[in-house]
């Protein structure tokens, strides 16, 4: 199982409206396509205007498939065409989880 933590960081302009399409237009393509949301959050401190959203799989490959698939899907390609130009900045990690952590 591994876990992946993508950071956005968006125009100050922009986040608001971001929020209100990703939720109307791109939450369910992702979720059709990627699986196993894990949380979607905004921060409060720190650097603002910045959304992060941790997705679980059941392995690299399994990631790399998931995410091969969302990229050649038409609707998401359409979405993202959308919401690309508002983007400032994008990270992401992939986490293992420890033995002893709470989310296998």
């Amino acid at each position: 199982m591994i876990y992946e933590e993508r950071c956005y960081l968006f125009q100050p302009a922009r986040f608001q409206p971001f929020l209100a399409l990703f939720e109307a237009e791109g939450l369910d393509i992702m979720v059709s396509r990627l699986g196993h949301l894990v949380g979607y959050f905004t921060s409060e401190t720190g650097e603002l205007n910045t959304a992060v959203h941790i997705w679980r799989y059941d392995s690299f490959e399994d990631r790399l498939a998931r995410r091969h698939a969302l990229w050649n899907d038409p609707a998401w390609q359409a979405y993202a065409e959308k919401v690309m130009p508002w983007i400032v900045r994008m990270e992401s990690r992939l986490l293992r989880p420890t033995r002893f952590s709470p989310l296998q």
